[in-house]
Parts: C-alpha cells; structure tokens; sequence
C-alpha cells in the first residue's frame, strides 16, 4: 500500500442517498406544515415559546436533540476508541446537576416568567451593562458552539461520500436555517422528534450489527478491556490528569447546570410547557433519555475498537481525522447492507439539525429579547412585524454557522476543542447566574469585576494551553499487525505527524508504546497551570465569579435581602435573610449604646464645667466684696456654713 494512498471508497448508493435525503426533505416539510398552522397566531411569545401551552412528550425529544449534538455521536465514540471509559463516569456528576437544575434554577427562572434567560440579570442586579456584558458571553459561546456541531457532520458526509466540507455545511445551514425561519420552535421542537430518533437509531443499529459480527457483547468488552480500554475508578487526585473519576465527576455536574440550567436553548423547552411541575418532570425524563443516547454513543466507540484492535485506520492511514471513525466503521463494515450508511448519516445529521435549529431560534430569542425590543423603532413594531424581525435573526444565525464551521476545522478533535473552549466560556457566566441565585449579597458591581477576571483568567488558560501546547493528549496504545501490506513507510509517516500536530500516542503495538518528545518533555519538567484538566474549566470559572463577586460586593455594600424576593433560592436567601437581622440589630445596639456613652460624656463634661464655674465666681466675687465690706465677713461665713446648698 502506498503512503499516499486513500482507502476510502465512495460507496453512498442510491438507496444511501434516498434515506438521507428523506430526512432533509421531511425536516423542511415540518417547518412549512407549523408555519402555516401558526398562521393568524403572529407573536413573538407564539414563536419564541410556542405560546407557552406545548405538548410535553415533544418537547423531550425537543431537549434531548437540541442538547445531544453530532460532537456527541461522533466525538463520545472516539473518546472511547483513543482515550478509554473514564469519561463516562460524568453520568454520575449529571444525578447532584439535575437535581440542583431541577431545585434551585427551574424554580426561579420559571416562575419569573422571563422570554430571555438574561432577562434575570436585569431583574436581579438591576444593571442594563451587565445584562449586556452577559449577553455578549453567551452569544459568543453559542456561535462557537453552533460552527463546532455544523463541521462535526461534514466529517461522516465526507467519509462516506467525498463530498466537500464546505458543500456539506452549505447543504446543512440552507436547510436548518429555512425551517427554523419560516417554523418556529414549535418547528424546532417538533423536527427534533424526528431527528432524534434518527440519530438513537441509526446508531443503535450499527452497534448491534457490529456486535452480531464481533461475537457479542462480552466479547466486545473483553477485547477493549484487554487494550487497556476499560476504566471507571482512577482516583488519582491531580488536577492535571485528563479524565480521573474526580474530574469526571465534577465535569458531568457543571453539563448540567451550565448545559441545561443556565442556558437560552433548554431554557425555551421547559418555559413551553404550561406549569413548573411538568418542567421539572421534563427534566428528569430527559436525564433518563440522556443515559441512554449516551451509553449507546459511549459504546460504539467500544465497538469500533474491538473491529480495529489490531489494525487501526488512523494509524494506517485509511482515516485522516480522529472523529471519522465511527463513519468509516459504518462504510467498511457495514457497506454490504442496503441503506445501512443512509440510516446513520441521516442520524448524524438529524442531531446537527435539531442542534441548529435550537441555537439558531434560541440566539434570535436573546437578541430581540436583550438588544432590540425594548428600542423605540422595534418598540413600536406590531406582533407580525416584531415575529418577521425574529424570522430574519434566524436567517442570520444561520448563515453565520455556516461561516464559523469552516473555521472550526482547522482546530482539531471536536470534543476536545469544544469542551475545552466552550467551558472556559461559559463557567464565568454561569458563575453570574449561580451568584445571583446562590449569594444574595452579590451585587452589580461583584457580578461586573467577578465576570471579567473569571472571563479573563480562562481565556488565559486556553491561549496559553494551545499556544504552549499545554496539556497535550496521549492516546491509548494503537496497533497495526493485523493490517494487510508492509506498513513500515506509512506508519513512520503518520507517527511523526500526529507527534508535531496533535501531540499523540500512536504505536505499533501496546508493548512498542511511543511517547511524543512534547510528552516526555513534560514529565521531566514541574506542571504549570497550562496542564490542568479541561475537566475543571467550567467549575473554575464558577468559584472565581462567585469568590470575587461576593469580595466585590462585601466591600462595596451588599444588596438588601428585601431587594431580591422571587430571585434567590429559598434556602439561601433565608439564611441571608437571618444574617442580615442579626448584624442589622448588632449595628443598631451598638449605635444606641453609643449615643448613650455619648450622652453620658456629655452630661458629665457639662457637670465639670459647671463645677468647675462655682469656685471661680466665689473666688473672684467674694473676695472683692470681703475687701469692700470687710465689718460682714464673720456673719457672711456663718451665714454660708448654715444655707442648706
């Protein structure tokens, strides 16, 4: 085999090409069936929250599809196929997440009755800046996050198909971009039912044949266990180590309440519904469907491990990029069955779509919400028109993602450039929200100067992380003895161009295991913060905000407890409440005790003074009077020892 050779052979068929189209074309007739049965219903209520009156069994599958994005089904898989099964412990970090999103967030937000999430910021710091600067965050944030899930799919298109990258986006943005224009959220919403059983079952059924083939399901995990790819407990305790069940941990707590609590897209789903009991009940639904898409995606990485365990693509060069695993499984293996590759690009790119839609109708929400509406000119707009405004946001959000995908594809794994950039983003905003609710002392001038550093220090992190190569992966040992040829050329090619871009482990055999010089580099040298965890970046910029919030905030004045009804938790603003009393009638006491003292030094300086005065008249009349009439000095003096004074 030649070094320059690419194996990947263009097999989409027509049926291959049917399914898939299928899909887009059902998508697109979704929009156009919601806006014309949203005909004469023409508000931004209707649009944005579908009237607030949804069905909840949609809007599940709404959740699921909007939150669940192609990095999921091709970038969990790959975590697993290079990096092992710690990650999949931040199930266990979702449970305390999903309860403190269901307890302390939902409450709040949803009884406020605000359209924006951001619309809370105002409502609880009472600055129109911050609401701005929090505004700013989460738009940058969302626009990241939409070019990442819109490349991640041209990844399993160009696989299967040749096709262009920039073709695939193009073909992508136009069609969630029309639907989401023309639809909705109730387009949104209801276009994710579809997809999201697209994308469940387009990869179910590639894990099932590929296990049917591979012997089952015992035999799949003893060949990933025997790879050294099994693992749930490393309890290391180094901030630095990649995925330890710690990190992990607390990684899986922060996706849920920054993921779904505090963000614009989970936010709509669960104020479309007509009460807080059946918000709360979604919540818990879509954990549990969160599970299971997950561990199906965790487990066909398993599953493409144990058919390459002893010849892997990447390696041998059949594959270029890390995420086109699980694609080129599907072709490879799979290619035989009829439709077999249609069903599951048409899963994957059923969840960039639901994925889009959300973010595309969740960034026109925040900016009419946040920007526009409040000014003159919208100010003045009809409902139809204010709805047609959205509409063309819509539009521009999705052109916009069209435009950054292709600026993601230069920056490498997708789930390690989106967690890593995404979490730094959005931890410090985040850390807004959790102060608002979480410390009620916090006020607009902590949130402003807690926000910047937190934003600030993070950001530093990732540049410095990415410039000085920082934190550099180290994949779990590859082998290529199985592969056909001599591929002696071709893997010493591959070895020293993953060492110079992406600072990885590829080897021959688990036993010829091959350091990058960046890595043996490292372990020589003391660790720096650049080395620390992604893992860590969403929480750290939460403590941040919250510690120089409240320093802020103490020593500027804290907020009256009076000033945040209906917008802390309960509980802390109780304890609040109590503290605030407390020091409130020690302040007063003092301040009484200390008129009192004053008092006291008063009346006793005014006795003094007059005390004081008595000598001096007697001195300084008595005398005078004794040398004018000195005949009465003997009876004046007996006169003075019998008056009773």
């Amino acid at each position: 085999m030649e070094a320059t050779e690419n194996p990947v052979i263009t097999k989409f068929t027509p049926v291959d090409y049917a399914i898939f189209s299928l899909l887009l074309v059902a998508s697109a007739a979704i929009g156009v069936v919601s806006a014309i049965k949203s005909r004469g219903k023409a508000s931004t209520q209707e649009y944005l929250l579908g009237g607030r009156t949804m069905s909840p069994v949609p809007v599940v599958f709404s959740l699921l599809g909007g939150w669940i994005s192609a990095i999921s089904v091709l970038g969990n898989p790959t975590e697993m196929y290079f990096y092992g099964t710690q990650l999949t412990t931040v199930l266990l970090g979702c449970i305390p997440g999903s309860l403190f999103v269901g307890h302390v967030i939902l409450p709040i937000l949803y009884e406020l009755k605000v359209v924006s999430i951001n619309e809370y910021i105002l409502l609880r710091f009472k600055s129109r800046w911050l609401r701005t600067l929090s505004t700013l965050t989460m738009l940058l944030n969302n626009f990241l996050y939409m070019g990442m899930c819109l490349y991640a799919p041209t990844l399993a298109l160009t696989t299967v198909t040749g096709l262009s990258t920039w073709a695939s986006s193009l073909i992508m943005g136009t069609i969630c971009t029309f639907y989401i224009t023309i639809g909705g959220v109730k387009a949104v919403v209801y276009t994710d039912v579809l997809q999201t059983l697209m994308m469940f079952c387009g990869v179910l059924v590639v894990v099932i044949i590929c296990c049917i083939d591979l012997g089952g399901v015992g035999n799949v995990w003893s060949i990933a266990d025997h790879g050294g790819r099994i693992q749930f407990f490393n309890f290391d305790t180094s901030p630095y180590e990649r995925h330890t069940f710690w990190s992990t941990l607390v990684y899986g707590f922060f996706i849920m309440v920054n993921g779904v609590g505090f963000t614009q897209i989970t936010y709509q789903r669960f104020a479309s519904v007509r009460t807080l009991q059946i918000s709360q009940r979604l919540l818990y639904a879509f954990v549990v469907g969160l599970y299971m898409l997950w561990i199906v995606f965790y487990f066909s990485g398993l599953v493409a491990y144990a058919s390459y365990s002893d010849c892997d693509p990447l390696t041998s060069g059949k594959i270029k990029k890390t995420d086109q695993i699980i694609p080129f499984l599907v072709m490879d293996k799979l290619s035989h069955l009829t439709g077999m590759a249609g069903i599951f690009v048409a899963g994957v790119y059923g969840s960039v779509l639901s994925t889009l839609s959300s973010c595309g109708n969740s960034f026109a929400c925040i900016i009419w919400e946040d920007f526009l509406k409040d000014r003159p000119y919208f100010h003045r707009l009809s409902d139809a028109s204010a709805t047609n405004v959205v509409k063309l946001l819509s539009l521009i959000t999705g052109m916009l993602a069209v435009c950054l995908s292709l600026l993601v594809e230069k920056m490498g794994g997708i789930y390690h450039v989106s967690n890593s950039i995404l979490s730094s983003i959005a931890g410090p905003l985040a850390g807004v929200f959790f102060s608002g609710m979480c410390a009620p002392w916090v006020n607009a001038k902590g949130a402003i100067v807690g926000l910047i550093f937190s934003f600030s220090f993070n950001m530093w992190l990732v540049i410095g992380k990415f410039v000085r190569g920082g934190g550099s992966l180290v994949r779990l040992p590859l082998s290529t003895e199985g592969c056909a040829g001599n591929l002696t050329l071709l893997l010493n090619s591959t070895l020293s161009t993953t060492s110079a871009t992406d600072n990885v482990l590829a080897t021959t055999s688990p036993a010829d295991a091959v350091l990058p010089i960046s890595t043996i580099s490292q372990g020589s040298t003391e660790r720096t913060l650049y080395e620390l965890s992604y893992c860590y970046s969403g929480v750290t910029g939460i403590a941040l905000t919250y510690i120089v919030s409240s320093f802020v905030s103490l020593c500027t004045g804290a907020v009256n407890p009076k000033d945040t009804a209906g917008m802390v938790n309960p509980v802390c603003g109780g304890v609040y409440h109590r503290m605030w009393s407390f020091f409130k009638s020690r302040h007063a006491g003092s301040q009484e005790t200390l008129k009192e003292k004053e008092a006291i030094k008063m009346s006793e300086a005014n006795r003094a003074t007059t005390s004081a005065s008595l000598p001096s008249t007697a001195v300084s009349t008595q005398p005078s009077n004794h040398h004018k009439d000195p005949k009465n000095f003997i009876s004046d003096t007996i006169n003075s020892l019998n008056s009773p004074s």
